[in-house]
């Protein structure tokens, strides 16, 4: 019986396995985790875990001993290198073959290192994996400086453990605001203000050329403009690379991502794709789109495992993210591309506020900053298509609950 092979070890292949076994799944379940270490929480990586709140112990997802309750045989530090479709298997790095029934791909992807001169130094980090965070963590003991490259969810994570850990911070975004990507410009320029109020020296346009360093170790930063922003310590944070290749390789259809259908499932009808790896076409937003959750990871992991039971599985959540900065938690339903009106509920000069975003008239998403039932209310509305009224919306006067009425 070959049963499942799943290829990663992260909270998306975890997942998978739990479902698998949950369903009464009763073939074997294989994972191949590339990291030394059992499947664990990346969130924590760039807040509690590094700002030194929060234990290694707490980072597993499981304990040791429920994987052989599970009967799942989880194998770390095993790195596959290709998949033989027409075999049906995988081969490793050390040249073993896994012969699969069906094959989960949970790859998700890597930290993206900058092609610049210097990126190589000793001082120089990426944070992703927990090895690298450790790292990182050991380099705080010695450094007075940090300057973190990129102004994203881990930049600004990693600015406020730093500030919490005594160090003096330095953030360069070459965009024109804090996560420009993936926030509305008032909430990235509200989170700059906030960093900037802890004494973080937060740069917006301001590119960078180059690493500088002596005697191969890290002393900084070199801007295009040829100031030198003197630093111990480098954190690289500039999104993240997509490890497609191994798919690619097999002649899976990719695009930034593995794209796959509503069930997770690839062109192939055996192998799926899950997680920060898989590219899908969500109905909801009319688009494909790929999504780097937790959120994500967990339930596309739970869709592709009932898929695989047998069960009916149409995939397309309403996605959601979160991030911790400081005592700020900022959670946030939906992708707010695409939308036309912005309601703000709340005042941000009190460090409580939700932004609602809507796309002719349908709420599409919600930023909220410590407003939790704001958050939860959006996820619902978002889910069913809401036209809420924007008067309402933006009273708080008016409760939450009364939009689910």
């Amino acid at each position: 019986m070959s049963g499942t092979v799943i290829i990663g070890g992260g909270q998306a292949a975890l997942s998978a396995a739990a479902e698998l076994r949950k369903r009464k799944y009763d073939q074997p379940i294989i994972i191949l985790a590339g990291e030394a270490a059992a499947p664990y929480q990346r969130p924590p990586l760039s807040k509690a875990y590094l700002a030194g709140e929060l234990p290694v112990d707490r980072l597993w997802l499981k304990p040791a001993e429920w994987y052989d309750k599970a009967q799942i045989d989880l194998r770390t530090g095993v790195r596959v290198t290709a998949i033989d479709r027409s075999a049906c298997d995988v081969i490793t790095d050390t040249g073993d073959r896994i012969a699969y029934d069906r094959l989960i791909l949970a790859t998700g992807g890597e930290a993206r290192r900058l092609p610049i001169p210097g990126a190589d130094l000793d001082g120089v980090h990426v944070l992703r994996t927990l090895s690298e965070t450790e790292d990182l963590a050991a380099s705080f003991q010695d450094a007075r400086s940090i300057a973190i490259i990129g102004a994203g969810y881990i930049g600004l994570e990693v600015a406020a453990s730093a500030r919490k850990r005594g160090l003096d911070v330095t953030v360069l975004e070459a965009a024109e605001r804090p996560m420009a990507r993936t926030a509305s410009a008032l909430l990235g320029g509200w989170f700059g203000a906030i960093h900037r109020g802890y004494g973080v020296d937060l740069r917006v346009q301001a590119p960078v050329k180059a690493i500088a360093g002596e005697g191969g170790k890290v002393t900084g930063v070199e801007l295009t403009d040829g100031e030198i922003v003197n630093a111990d310590t480098v954190l690289v944070a500039a999104g993240l690379t997509v490890n497609d290749p191994l798919a690619r390789a097999a002649g899976l259809e990719c695009e930034n991502g593995i794209l796959v259908d509503e069930t997770a499932r690839t062109g192939d009808d055996r192998i799926y794709a899950i997680g920060d790896v898989a590219r899908f076409h969500s109905k909801r937003y009319g688009r494909s789109i790929r999504l780097e959750s937790v959120q994500n990871a967990i339930d596309q992991g739970k869709a592709a495992a009932q898929a695989i039971c047998g069960m009916e599985v149409d995939y397309d959540p309403v996605p959601w993210f979160w991030s911790d900065q400081y005592d700020m938690k900022l959670q946030i339903a939906g992708l707010i591309e695409g939308a036309d009106q912005m309601i703000r509920r709340g005042d941000p000069e009190e460090g409580k506020f939700a932004l609602f975003h809507l796309m002719g008239g349908r709420l599409i998403a919600c930023e909220a900053v410590n407003c939790a039932p704001e958050y939860m209310a959006a996820q619902r509305m978002i889910a069913a298509n809401a036209t809420p009224d924007p008067d309402r919306l933006r009273d708080p006067g008016v409760a939450m609950r009364d939009f689910l009425s």
